[in-house]
């Protein structure tokens, strides 16, 4: 087996012992980008669903959590501490006294009480709302059949009860943006979002649409001496060209990487010197419907694992910018088995176990697919050839990335390649593959196992979290013998920073998404007054 996690802990040490070498400097500006478009949505984050806006959320609030990138999972944050009865569903949170907003009010319950009511309004389409219908009674809210949250519940101004619907860690639901605490009172104002205030450790100065929206030090911040920056500017650029110029003209201090660049980057001497990678949470896959009859028979589904050259693909179309696929859960999860070996490259497998399956010629099948250039037609039309070896013909179904949900959600297909979030939570990505999920949420090849299942649920019931670890590996390792997918890869995401940028984490659930708190300047920056 190809040990890509060892490879990835090799370049991560050396970056974090690269960090650690200097001690972090007061002062200056960071400079940094926004990669996903043109502009923001919104100078609300509750509103929007993209990366785009979460970039500036890290900087303006905080949330109940927050993703830990070194020990791969969420720590508290505005919760001090928590505890969970033993039933698993209710968990009593300790709120942080020394949390202020913007305008110098101290943050308390009824904070977190009115945000999280917000969004399950259901007159709203609030993204963070598929995170707090987890909470018992937000359903009810967000249907117009109450008006509070009968599982979360005021003991005192810095304590909540909070009832979850299944057995669930809240720390893996309120971490992103999307659930940021805001001023209850003030929030409600007619001109807040014009000059919104948060919780976070840059205080709003000003958004300039399509240019730039500016940050300022948060001097009452709950983290003594941090942020160590001045000043903070988020620039949108959705093209990888102008970030290309910026960066090398020193203009900004990150650069989110495309497959292009990424090599243009590790062959330069310079610029390879600041490169961070990290294999987030998503894996690349083409899901298998079991209702076209080849798919129903496990063998099949092997056949086309062992039949197509991943490695080769990965290297020579997508550039190595991928980590290769096991099973469903990535690397960069708890519950990935380190252990683990993917598919071989084996057409002779292939082709015997297509046999057996009752299909010694092989079979032809239709495979949807998007443009995209790292899960779409330019992968499916690498394997064409692999998969005619073995007798198996590929028809494709061009369709639009934007309409491409909406198709597998209906069931209308019978092969598609996409790319899925799978972590950071394992229990909620393995999940998908229970047969109680409807398609329609996400087990998209309508997955059925008894030994899974069982398997999942004692996961899920499971109060110790070694125990609940090796089950989930147990589960994740099933996955893979049944093979409802064709594990392609875990995507690769590349940062590129300046020589003078320090704290920077690598993030598995978005690269782009960092602790601005942590960031610092050193002297050598255009920016470091």
């Amino acid at each position: 087996m190809k040990k890509f996690a060892f490879a990835t802990a090799l370049t991560l040490a050396a970056f974090t012992i690269s960090a650690q070498a200097q001690e972090p400097r007061r002062g200056g500006t960071i400079r940094f980008t926004a990669p996903y478009g043109a502009s923001f949505v919104s100078n609300d984050s509750h509103v929007s669903n993209q990366i785009q806006d979460e970039i500036y959320g890290y900087a303006l609030h905080s949330m109940l959590f927050r993703w830990d990138s070194k020990a791969g999972k969420p720590e508290p944050e505005l919760v001090k501490s928590f505890t969970t009865a033993a039933d698993g569903l209710t968990h009593t949170l300790k709120l942080r006294d020394d949390a202020f907003f913007h305008n110098g009010r101290k943050m308390t319950a009824d904070d977190v009480i009115w945000s999280f009511t917000r969004l399950v309004d259901g007159s709203k389409n609030y993204p963070g709302a598929s995170r707090v219908v987890r909470i018992k009674g937000a359903e009810a809210v967000r249907k117009g059949e109450a008006k509070e949250i009968s599982g979360l519940k005021k003991i005192d101004d810095f304590t909540i009860e909070m009832t979850l619907t299944d057995p669930a860690d809240p720390s893996f639901l309120f971490y992103a943006a999307t659930t940021a605490i805001m001023p209850a009172k003030e929030a409600q104002e007619p001109d807040f979002f014009n000059k919104p205030i948060g919780l976070g450790p840059f205080k709003f100065v000003e958004h300039v649409p399509g240019s730039r929206m500016v940050f300022e030090r948060w001097e009452k911040y709950y983290k003594p001496g941090k942020p160590y920056a001045d000043k903070l500017v988020i620039s949108p650029m959705g093209e990888a060209a102008a970030r290309d110029v910026a960066f090398r003209n020193k203009e900004i201090d990150v650069s989110i990487l495309g497959s292009t660049q990424y090599v243009a980057y590790k062959a330069d001497p310079n610029l390879s010197k600041g490169i961070l990678e990290v294999a987030e949470v998503f894996t690349r896959n083409m899901g298998m419907n079991p209702e076209f009859k080849p798919f129903s028979d496990k063998r099949v589904r092997q056949a086309i694992n062992y039949a197509i050259d991943s490695d080769l693909i990965i290297k020579r179309l997508v550039r190595d910018k991928a980590y290769r696929a096991v099973s469903w859960l990535p690397s960069s999860v708890p519950a990935f088995d380190k252990d683990a070996k993917p598919y071989a490259f084996d057409p002779e497998k292939a082709k015997k176990l297509l046999a057996e399956a009752g299909y010694p010629d092989g079979f032809e099948f239709e495979w949807t697919a998007t443009p995209n250039e790292s899960w779409g037609i330019p992968i499916v039309e690498a394997t064409i050839p692999m998969l005619a070896k073995v007798g198996i013909k590929v028809k494709v179904k061009p369709v639009e990335t934007s309409a491409l949900g909406g198709v597998i959600a209906k069931g209308d297909f019978q092969a598609y390649i996409w790319s899925n979030t799978s972590g950071p939570d394992p229990l909620t990505a393995l999940k998908c593959f229970h047969s109680a999920t409807p398609r329609s949420s996400c087990n998209y090849t309508t997955f059925k196992s008894a030994a899974f299942d069982k398997l999942f649920e004692e996961a899920a019931a499971e109060r110790d979290a070694g125990k609940k670890v090796e089950l989930m590996k147990k589960a994740n390792a099933l996955l893979q013998d049944e093979a409802p997918v064709w594990f392609f890869n875990y995507n690769k995401a590349v940062l590129a920073y300046q020589p003078w940028l320090h704290g920077l984490q690598a993030n598995a659930t978005e690269l782009a998404l960092q602790r601005y708190e942590d960031l610092w300047v050193d002297a050598s920056s255009p920016a470091a007054k």
